[in-house]
């Protein structure tokens, strides 16, 4: 089967702070959410619709970059639940 890549595409960002997020598309920011989660959701409602309309969709989330402690948190090579990296688990 052949497709062909879409020409047209379109990316949202999640971008802000606690309490502010926002989804931006073309330098275009939307309505505020309380919650990161919340403004993902709603690009992934919105990216559905994309897709739908034939359209390449790209979201981009930022990480944690802190936690309570104020200690970078990449999120990554760990076991959330116990703190572990997990090459050391077996």
């Amino acid at each position: 089967m052949h497709t062909e890549a879409s020409s047209r595409s379109v990316t949202y960002h999640v971008r802000g702070d606690e309490g502010e997020w926002r989804v931006e598309t073309d330098e275009r920011a939307g309505m505020a959410y309380a919650s990161k989660e919340a403004a993902f959701e709603s690009a992934v409602a919105a990216a559905s619709n994309a897709i739908r309309d034939g359209y390449d969709v790209v979201i981009v989330v930022p990480g944690a970059s802190t936690t309570l402690l104020g200690d970078e948190d990449t999120g990554r090579g760990l076991d959330t639940s116990e703190g572990v990296p997990l090459s050391q688990l077996p």
